[in-house]
């Protein structure tokens, strides 16, 4: 059975693009810019056409065109002239929609086409901070609100996955750490999102330090191995969803007691669940972060 979604409700074109609903029923009827379809039993739907084409026509709309003038143009010179201005300016905003449009049409090859595009005037690092975290962040809302399914996700995230992982080849191959520092990168029990982890991981072999890259859902009890190999150790980690919100205080009090107060070690944490921790009451070898950039800095 097929569950990829296919079909949009007008509320789900809002949340892909922005677009309040009330104002895209306004340009149905006065400019006829959609025209939406009607299932078995009469309810409305919009394909993915009309969704490429709400997205050109947001961003056209958003650099200076009136909708009046837009609805006189033909599809194909709506996605030329979204074309040429991508190609001028803007084109952090163009980037995002043509990787959202990737995503619901399950096309990898205009992912790769978008990421190639991009390389011509952006580096790795400034298209995952400019392009990517946004990206991810829309996503995340996307799929809480059922607009997407978990297979759309998935497949982009597998896409930004394997960037990170030829980038980070890349480097290692170059790579001569030249501090004592050890960072060894873990999520936590349950915890499988690693997108970010693996970014920090990339800028972390990048700054020349040496790391240990543990991957996701990794459980407490054998970190504790690590302290036998290596003496000034940094253990990293992003909550995102887990530890839970009633968790988080106990993980963090158990990490200390079982991994650094019997070491020199220290925790550095980031990501939403932090937002749940008592931070004015932590260990004072846990330290926490609010974001990616916020640790590479400390890297330099």
């Amino acid at each position: 059975m097929n569950n990829l979604k296919n079909k949009f409700s007008i509320k789900d074109l809002e949340n892909l693009t922005g677009i309040k609903a009330h104002t895209i029923r306004i340009w149905e009827k006065r400019y006829k810019l959609l025209s939406p379809k009607r299932t078995d039993t009469n309810i409305r739907y919009y394909d993915l056409a009309s969704f490429q084409k709400l997205l050109n026509v947001s961003y056209l709309n958003n650099n200076g065109y009136k909708i009046s003038k837009i609805a006189t143009l033909k599809q194909e010179d709506i996605q030329n002239l979204v074309r040429e201005i991508a190609s001028k300016t803007n084109l952090e905003s163009h980037a995002i929609n043509s990787f959202k449009l990737a995503m619901l049409n399950f096309d990898q090859v205009l992912f790769y086409n978008t990421y190639d595009s991009l390389l011509k005037d952006m580096s790795f690092e400034d298209i995952f901070y400019e392009i990517f975290i946004p990206l991810l962040t829309e996503i995340g809302l996307l799929w809480q609100t059922n607009t997407i399914t978990p297979a759309h996700e998935h497949f982009l995230t597998t896409l930004i996955r394997q960037k990170i992982l030829i980038n980070t080849e890349f480097i290692q191959a170059e790579a001569e750490p030249n501090s004592k520092k050890t960072f060894v990168l873990y999520l936590p029990d349950n915890e499988i999102h690693e997108l970010g982890l693996m970014f920090l991981y990339y800028q972390i072999v990048a700054h020349d330090y040496h790391a240990i890259f543990l991957g996701q859902s990794v459980p407490l009890e054998s970190l504790e191995a690590v302290l036998h190999y290596y003496d000034d150790l940094i253990f990293l980690s992003y909550f995102t969803i887990k530890p839970h919100k009633d968790e988080i205080d106990k993980y963090v009090r158990d990490f200390d007691k079982l991994i650094l107060q019997k070491s020199n070690a220290e925790l550095w944490i980031l990501g939403q669940m932090l937002n749940s921790l008592d931070l004015d009451n932590l260990p004072s070898k846990v330290k926490p972060h609010k974001s990616i950039e916020e640790i590479v800095s400390q890297l330099k």
